[in-house]
């Protein structure tokens, strides 16, 4: 063997050495990575365990900790657990918690545009609001709007078209509205004070309580099946049913900007395909136990289900076109959502008219 050819050999030799060393480590290092666990707290806005609002992020924790194998465990705190239910989007921002459950339009004192990514009035429905989030840039606007607090919005699950309320008093036109004390928040809440109600802020654990004692005349909260639980058939008289505020009221998931991106790349994964998986199981939820709601709701408590007047329906569509154009005038970013929002409303009802209206047409009969 020549001599330059054993030197060949022996260069060979230490590179597959310094290989094997450089590939142990990191080989060690992708071990340890995976090895490593991570504890977050994730607090809500609902009562712990409330049905469908609460127990989504119940959900969400259990596909994340069986998804991650143990590697990202969530525990869920109920709204007063850690934090008051309208504190939650503070607490994430801060890092106090490092996600929460809750509705974008409780933040409205912070981010006039904040509303727009809940419901808006005479908006979109559910199935129109997951289209124009997720395949019509309003994820993306949500995600700019969050940024300079360090929060990172997911959709978090969407009730469907909400029911207009309960109230103590029938409404047979706007008069009747004129200094109303109902709970209602966002856009909503808005429209009402502009017919002459007076919109009030309170949690969900609060509300049957206000009415039993006369704080607030009416209430909206969801629809048939969370309002059963809450029990409003027991304080109040009249249900209205008409949809109007709240077509489509989609909830969010927050996550802590600065912990989602400490977890490894499969984790952040995680996080991103839970949220979509349970966004839409609450759907599903809604859809299928409104049914039985109805049923208890009519034929166990005799409840009414009632329709807004035709003018009263017509005053709050006017005063909510009112209202989003004052808000677009106040606010550039209220402005610039709204265009997106706007583009996509005019596409998708367009296409809605000729398919899903005249589907329900043709299935039920007009």
């Amino acid at each position: 063997m020549t001599k330059w050819v054993s030197r060949i050999l022996a260069a060979l030799a230490l590179t597959t050495v310094l290989a094997s060393c450089g590939g142990e480590k990191q080989a060690a290092s992708a071990t340890s990575a995976e090895a490593k666990t991570y504890n977050w707290k994730l607090v809500t806005s609902w009562p712990k365990n409330f049905p469908g609002l609460g127990t989504a992020p119940e959900n969400f924790a259990k596909l994340v900790n069986e998804m991650s194998a143990g590697r990202l465990t969530v525990k869920v705190y109920g709204a007063g657990e850690i934090v008051p239910g309208f504190e939650v989007f503070d607490a994430v921002s801060q890092g106090t918690a490092q996600m929460g459950h809750a509705a974008s339009y409780y933040w409205k004192g912070k981010m006039p545009a904040a509303p727009i990514f809940t419901a808006m009035p005479f908006g979109f429905n559910a199935q129109e609001t997951n289209g124009w989030l997720h395949y019509g840039g309003g994820l993306e606007l949500w995600r700019e709007l969050y940024k300079p607090f360090g929060v990172i919005p997911f959709a978090g699950g969407n009730t469907g078209v909400q029911a207009a309320g309960w109230f103590k008093k029938e409404i047979n036109s706007v008069e009747d509205l004129q200094g109303l004390k109902i709970r209602i928040p966002g856009l909503g809440g808005e429209v009402m004070k502009k017919v002459g109600a007076v919109p009030v802020a309170l949690t969900g654990g609060e509300l049957f309580t206000s009415l039993q004692s006369g704080a607030i005349d009416a209430t909206e909260w969801v629809g048939p099946y969370n309002d059963l639980a809450f029990g409003f058939y027991k304080v109040t008289d009249f249900y209205y049913t008409s949809g109007w505020h709240e077509p489509g009221a989609m909830l969010e998931f927050t996550v802590n900007e600065k912990a989602f991106k400490e977890l490894p790349k499969d984790l952040q994964k995680i996080v991103e395909v839970a949220t979509r998986a349970v966004n839409q199981d609450m759907l599903d939820e809604y859809t299928a136990r409104n049914n039985a709601a109805i049923d208890t709701l009519k034929n166990k408590h005799g409840v009414k289900f009632m329709a807004l007047p035709k003018d009263v329906m017509t005053a709050l569509k006017q005063a909510s076109a009112e209202v989003i154009a004052e808000q677009e005038e106040a606010d550039p970013m209220f402005a610039k959502v709204m265009a997106s929002y706007k583009q996509f409303q005019n596409q998708v009802s367009a296409y809605h008219q000729l398919s899903e209206v005249e589907y329900y047409k043709n299935r039920d009969g007009e």
